[in-house]
């Protein structure tokens, strides 16, 4: 290759001293703790640390028939409780991902669970992912306030990107990003081999100058004023954080 194509850096200038442009610096940050409460309380949902004796049983039963939950994860279906158990009680070992188990206020039941993972608090950079909600649980408000608080307690720990990322081809987990106020960030392609099949992996993120913004629509959808006698939403998620 001749020489007149190799891209070369610009030789500092005599005079201004020729600086490439660098980021801003980020003054007072601190690297903040990794997740570790066990309970996180809302509204209409309890968030609580993952432990098998507790939620498989409920979940199990949630889940039960509905295979299509798994389909965007890296695993399940579960072929009875005993499996299921098992698995839950891996995740429950480890601190990254460091799961919940989401539990209904009104039923009492468990219906979902999510999970933090890809913790860097040096980079102040954390993911909320694994989730999966069982069929009884799906677009309810306890569903949507669970992924609020998670987000919430991110941003109020001190970390300054929150991250969601999904197979691209899974349509509903894209549009609940763009709901919370997740911003789009790109597909990496072939990024991923899970099942035996190809991942391209959507990428979504909030930073922490969008939360404040996005916090007040979160808590405007969850107010008891914007559901009518029957439960129904007067203002959806989506119009409130679309600005």
């Amino acid at each position: 290759m001749s020489q007149d194509h190799l891209d070369r850096a610009p030789a500092p200038s005599a005079q201004g001293g020729g600086l490439r442009p660098t980021g801003p610096l980020v003054a007072g940050f601190a690297p903040p703790s990794p997740p570790g409460p066990d309970r996180i309380e809302g509204r209409h949902v309890l968030l609580e640390r993952l432990d098998p004796d507790r939620h498989a049983e409920d979940l199990f039963a949630a889940n039960q028939g509905q295979d299509w939950v798994w389909d965007y994860l890296g695993y399940g279906p579960f072929a009875d409780l005993p499996a299921y158990r098992a698995w839950q009680a891996g995740m429950a070992a480890k601190a990254d991902p460091y799961f919940y188990a989401l539990r209904d206020r009104a039923t009492g039941k468990v219906g979902g669970l999510a999970s933090f993972l890809r913790i860097d608090p040096a980079n102040g950079v954390i993911e909320i992912g694994h989730i999966e909600i069982a069929p009884p649980m799906q677009r309810s408000p306890a569903a949507t306030e669970a992924i609020s608080l998670m987000i919430g307690w991110a941003f109020d720990a001190g970390y300054r990107r929150v991250e969601w990322k999904c197979d691209a081809l899974n349509a509903p987990s894209r549009r609940a990003a763009l709901r919370y106020g997740f911003a789009f960030e790109g597909v990496f392609r072939q990024h991923m081999i899970y099942k035996g099949r190809n991942r391209d992996t959507a990428w979504y993120a909030i930073i922490d100058r969008d939360w404040p913004a996005l916090a007040r629509a979160h808590q405007a959808w969850l107010a008891p004023g914007n559901f009518d006698a029957e439960g129904r939403q007067r203002q959806s998620l989506s119009a409130l954080t679309a600005g």
